[in-house]
């Protein structure tokens, strides 16, 4: 009939007695019912989950990759900054799965002149995070109302899944796009297509969370509802969260 794990009874007092008038329900779509004992009634404005694209990076965690990468080059290195650049110019290859984990390892050790074993550079690579906990916090809120949070990031094997271990709140997340499986990295438009096709995402009731203005940009042309976030300026996020979700309440 009207499928819910629930429903909310509605009473109403005058002169000190209550009386049994009926219960709401909440069907799959959203739709609010109000079931009397002779009468079902269909409500306006049901509740419409949205679909919540969210990038990793700067976002639900901050990083900085030099500051940790430095510490594997011996102390006497020559041209230290221009050596982690050259290493972090191709991370777009080994997020894209176009050069695997260890052939990156190898290759990289050698230009920072480093001694440091495979395990150490994978450890270094991985200790670059900070968590943003304001971001998190809003995590939670939109997982508890019943919102769908699916990931898209540019990241590799050397991230994953050890982040998803290290970092369990991911568990609100009910799935991901992840670059290296789709062999596209953001902002190319094939892995936003994989996203749309592989979970089903209507463009109009998903919004798209990124800091990037060209992924940004990428996100618009699909349809999505962007924001483009600042890591310093998280309460601006907040408040357009506040009206996107209100303007997602159907008529």
């Amino acid at each position: 009939m009207y499928p819910a794990a629930t429903a909310l009874d509605l009473l109403v007092q005058e002169d000190g007695l209550t009386a049994y008038v009926g219960s709401f329900f909440q069907d799959k779509k959203g739709h609010i019912y109000l079931s009397c004992p002779f009468l079902l009634i269909r409500l306006n404005r049901p509740f419409l989950p949205v679909i919540f694209l969210f990038d990793i990076g700067r976002v639900l965690l901050d990083f900085d990759f030099k500051s940790s990468l430095a510490q594997l080059m011996p102390a006497d290195t020559r041209n230290p900054d221009e050596r982690l650049d050259r290493l972090l110019q191709r991370k777009d290859e080994l997020e894209a799965g176009l050069i695997n984990a260890e052939s990156y390892t190898r290759w990289a050790l050698d230009i920072l002149g480093s001694h440091a074993t495979a395990s150490q550079f994978h450890q270094a690579w991985q200790q670059i995070f900070t968590v943003n906990k304001p971001m998190w916090h809003c995590i939670r809120k939109l997982a508890a109302d019943g919102h769908r949070l699916v990931l898209i990031s540019n990241i590799s094997t050397l991230h994953c899944p050890w982040i998803f271990d290290a970092y369990p709140e991911f568990s609100y997340f009910e799935s991901a796009v992840l670059s290296f499986e789709t062999g596209f990295i953001k902002p190319q438009p094939e892995i936003y297509q994989q996203a749309i096709t592989a979970h089903e995402l209507d463009p109009a009731h998903t919004f798209y969370i990124d800091d990037m203005p060209q992924n940004i940009a990428v996100g618009k042309r699909f349809g999505f509802h962007c924001w483009q976030y600042n890591l310093h300026n998280h309460h601006a996020f907040e408040l357009w969260l506040e009206k996107a979700l209100k303007s997602k309440i159907a008529p």
